[in-house]
């Protein structure tokens, strides 16, 4: 990496021990990295030591505020932000470098490439997944709505070619239990934004979000696999709106006289 531009790296965990040496692998090139951990149980800790001292340990105040504590924690012009289950892939690092010998924009758009059920998803409905993930440390904030937090950039921005490499899901049970998580986030944000479940919510949505990874992004040239990861995308949809339904119509009420 070129002096005259450093680069900050920011990862958030929790009880990352199977994933986070591989991450801070692929980016131990950076001039800085920091992580903020909520208090994880496992060696996720102690692996980070080996990588760098800048770790930060805080109570989990959901996604947006931890990545944006993260950022507030670097020293560098430039920022990469990671999630513990990526990897920058030499290539990647490669283009990150030739962009930023004379960087054209303030932050870049990089697609992600997820490996789950033993192949690469080009096609199915994960790829590209455009996300801004560098970018200069003073013309952005962290935004977007738990769990699909953004970076919000203030200046021009530009796409990378090389994916970041998304090692998702562990197995279908570590999939399903991911849904359910999420999803409840999703729910208790859409509830504090006094949002309610209506019959399309639960009907359209869910068939349309099959429809767009099964037939417009050819997942059913995956075989089964593109089946479940369609059907598993709509569930996604389904669920969180259930779950908000759960929540604004499962109130105490008085018992019958």
């Amino acid at each position: 990496m070129s002096a005259r531009i450093q680069v900050s790296c920011t990862i958030i965990c929790f009880d990352e021990e199977a994933n986070i040496r591989g991450a801070l692998e692929s980016v131990k090139w950076c001039d800085e990295i920091v992580v903020v951990d909520s208090f994880s149980n496992d060696r996720t800790v102690e692996i980070c030591r080996e990588y760098t001292d800048a770790i930060h340990q805080r109570p989990w105040p959901g996604f947006v505020e931890q990545k944006a504590f993260a950022l507030a924690q670097t020293r560098h012009p430039w920022v990469l932000n990671l999630d513990a289950d990526e990897r920058v892939s030499p290539e990647l690092r490669r283009e990150i470098e030739t962009v930023l010998e004379n960087p054209r924009a303030d932050g870049y758009y990089i697609p992600r490439l997820v490996y789950y059920l033993g192949r690469w998803w080009w096609r199915g409905g994960w790829y590209p997944d455009y996300r801004l993930r560098l970018f200069r440390r003073d013309r952005v904030v962290w935004g977007g709505v738990d769990p699909h937090e953004k970076v919000v950039l203030r200046g021009r921005s530009a796409r990378l070619r090389s994916p970041l490499l998304h090692y998702t899901y562990r197995d279908v049970a570590d999939h399903v239990a991911t849904i359910d998580f999420f999803t409840g986030v999703a729910a208790r944000e859409l509830e504090l934004r006094g949002q309610h479940t209506a019959l399309t919510d639960l009907l359209l949505r869910p068939f349309w979000r099959f429809f767009r990874f099964y037939v417009l992004r050819r997942g059913f040239m995956e075989g089964i696999a593109g089946l479940f990861v369609a059907q598993s995308a709509a569930f996604y949809v389904f669920a969180k709106y259930a779950k908000l339904w759960e929540a604004t119509h499962s109130r105490p009420r008085l018992p019958p006289p």
